[in-house]
């Protein structure tokens, strides 16, 4: 199964690049593809793989990143403009939040929140972001904002529904719009680490 997983990961950047080298795609839009659907794919990762399996794909995507980095071999993912180390904190997020918990449902909800709150909230702000606003160095939108809250609400109703918690709605509420606020004023990409790792530490501690 560790081999599938890192066919799939490494078909899922080889399928972005080709889309993004033949120009069919915008850069940031080739960025959060890959955001989105690895991020998805990750949180599924406790039901398939073991913790230690979790920890070791881990750290080989932070140094096969890190090389691709400095080698430019998966220029899709390092083609934004602005100044940014995401994909480092993305890889590094993943196996970080398996030394916070063994809790498959809230690896699930924190990596969810990492791949498709964030993921959703620069694809739809990106398309429909038309009220801007600029926060240190990034540019942020409104419309982008209210999704990355409302994903986030939602993936927390799921976590409720499937883990047979008892989160009240206004703990839900609060931890989203912390995530969302998070989001917001983290700079170089360190949402990525930030976000899954206050989420999980929230849901942990509730």
């Amino acid at each position: 199964m560790l081999i599938s997983v890192t066919v799939i990961i490494f078909f899922l950047l080889l399928l972005n690049e080709i889309w993004w080298r033949r120009r069919k795609v915008h850069n940031e839009f080739s960025r959060k593809f890959i955001h989105l659907t690895v991020g998805c794919f990750v949180a599924a990762w406790p039901f398939i793989l073991s913790w230690r399996q979790i920890q070791l794909l881990s750290l080989a995507f932070v140094i096969v990143i890190l090389i691709s980095k400095h080698f430019k071999i998966f220029q899709a993912i390092h083609s934004v403009q602005r100044p940014t180390w995401g994909e480092i904190f993305f890889a590094v997020s993943v196996g970080l939040i398996t030394l916070l918990t063994h809790n498959k449902w809230i690896y699930a909800a924190a990596a969810l929140q990492m791949g498709l709150a964030d993921g959703l909230a620069a694809i739809v702000g990106s398309r429909y972001g038309w009220q801007r606003y600029k926060i240190f160095s990034s540019t942020k939108s409104i419309v982008g904002s209210l999704t990355f809250f409302i994903t986030s609400v939602i993936i927390l109703l799921a976590y409720n529904h499937f883990s047979h918690n008892h989160l009240s709605l206004t703990f839900i509420a609060l931890a989203s719009l912390s995530a969302a606020l998070l989001e917001n004023i983290s700079i170089v990409g360190v949402d990525n680490l930030s976000v899954p790792l206050v989420i999980s530490l929230l849901l942990i501690h509730h």
